[in-house]
């Protein structure tokens, strides 16, 4: 089949979806690919390197108007403005794989529905073992931990790591990470190895011995809730009171720390609010937070998305798409994801055969045959849910 990847359009958005070392497997398996000209050059891939590896450089109209499969870093909700653009070339019978922010922009399923496009949501693979070289949250989480840790290293007035010097002894700098999903695991291990003293927090008490392995200190928090964890691997959403709990001990270990990581983020929820302003203002000047959960109303009360905001002295971050100022390898494992998603798509002959009876293939497709698809869309746009 004819695979197109355009360029980015997102504001900002400098990731791809296909780096060239991961066309000759595509073409292999009988594919022809077509790649939008500069699509990959903010991630350090020129239009030659696409040419040398077997794809055929097109502008925009052409790669839509000739891939029967596109894949792309955005679509339908997680590329508003653009995203609506590129809805108006899409035409029936087209397949469309993507993170498309299922869960929070679910409004934009049916503009794809409408269009006879069969669209998949990376970000509802399943968290399941057979699924993992597929799960596009999970590589992009681990670049969001890793550069939070780099933006919190160059804010703050002293180093991380402890250091003898002629000139004294340096303490080393204490870093507290709240969430220890994939982008938290990879914030305490960036910050450990930058030489900070690290605790961390995670309403999942399970992952306690995950934190410890990295080298972070396990922070409790009283009276501890019961099951915090769903079948997906996720946190729960928990009661208000014991949020209330959570933040009376998130305010007290910040305080004594010159840099903090939120990661905590429901997907398709506001996130949980963890770090009030009166535990900011609770930090000394020249302390800085990092909000990974920005985007939707953040971990920290005082965080704005993709603003720099100063309270007290303390600096607070609110990157919404850090993967995308990584762009080189953030687009690699991005890429790597699609194409192992994309061989579900197909039998052992090489016919395209979407087999909802596979759970991954079922659970990542949003709209098929004119229809949103998928139940847990359908119930956030109040459809019924027993289309499968």
């Amino acid at each position: 089949m004819k695979i197109g990847v355009p360029k980015e359009t997102f504001p900002g958005e400098r990731r791809v979806a296909l780096v060239p070392s991961l066309i000759p497997p595509l073409l292999k398996a009988g594919h022809e690919v077509l790649v939008e000209a500069g699509a990959g050059f903010e991630a350090g891939h020129v239009d030659a390197e696409y040419e040398a590896k077997g794809a055929r450089i097109a502008d925009r109209g052409a790669v839509f108007a000739g891939a029967e499969i596109l894949l792309q870093v955005r679509a339908a909700g997680a590329a508003t403005e653009g995203g609506a653009a590129d809805l108006a070339t899409l035409r029936a019978g087209q397949i469309v794989i993507a993170a498309t922010d299922p869960l929070g922009g679910a409004e934009a399923a049916r503009g794809y529905a409408e269009k006879g496009v069969t669209l998949f949501g990376m970000e509802l693979v399943p968290r399941i073992t057979r699924a993992q070289s597929m799960d596009i949250l999970s590589s992009q989480a681990m670049v969001a931990g890793y550069k939070a840790v780099l933006m919190a290293a160059n804010e703050c007035p002293r180093l991380f790591s402890m250091e003898m010097t002629a000139a004294g002894t340096l303490s080393p700098a204490k870093v507290f990470v709240i969430g220890a999903g994939v982008a938290g695991l990879k914030a305490i291990a960036t910050a450990k190895r930058l030489g900070a003293v690290v605790y961390a927090y995670d309403v999942r008490a399970a992952v306690k011995e995950q934190i410890e392995s990295l080298g972070g200190k396990f922070v409790t928090v009283e009276a501890e809730a019961g099951e915090a964890e769903d079948k997906g691997g996720y946190a729960k959403e928990m009661t208000e009171e014991f949020y209330q709990r959570q933040r009376a001990r998130m305010a007290e270990v910040a305080a004594d720390c010159a840099a903090v990581i939120t990661t905590a983020a429901i997907p398709g929820r506001q996130s949980p609010l963890l770090l009030t302003a009166d535990g900011v203002r609770g930090m000394s000047p020249g302390s800085c937070v990092v909000d990974l959960a920005a985007e939707r109303g953040g971990n920290c009360e005082l965080s704005r998305p993709d603003d720099r905001v100063v309270e007290g002295g303390v600096v607070i971050l609110g990157p919404t798409n850090l993967p995308s100022s990584m762009a080189a390898h953030a687009s690699q494992m991005y890429g790597k994801n699609l194409v192992t998603f994309l061989a579900l798509l197909f039998d052992k002959e090489g016919a395209l055969q979407l087999d909802v009876d596979d759970e991954v293939v079922r659970e990542t497709m949003v709209t098929r045959g004119g229809e949103v698809v998928n139940e847990r869309v359908r119930s956030i746009l109040g459809l019924a849910t027993d289309v499968n």
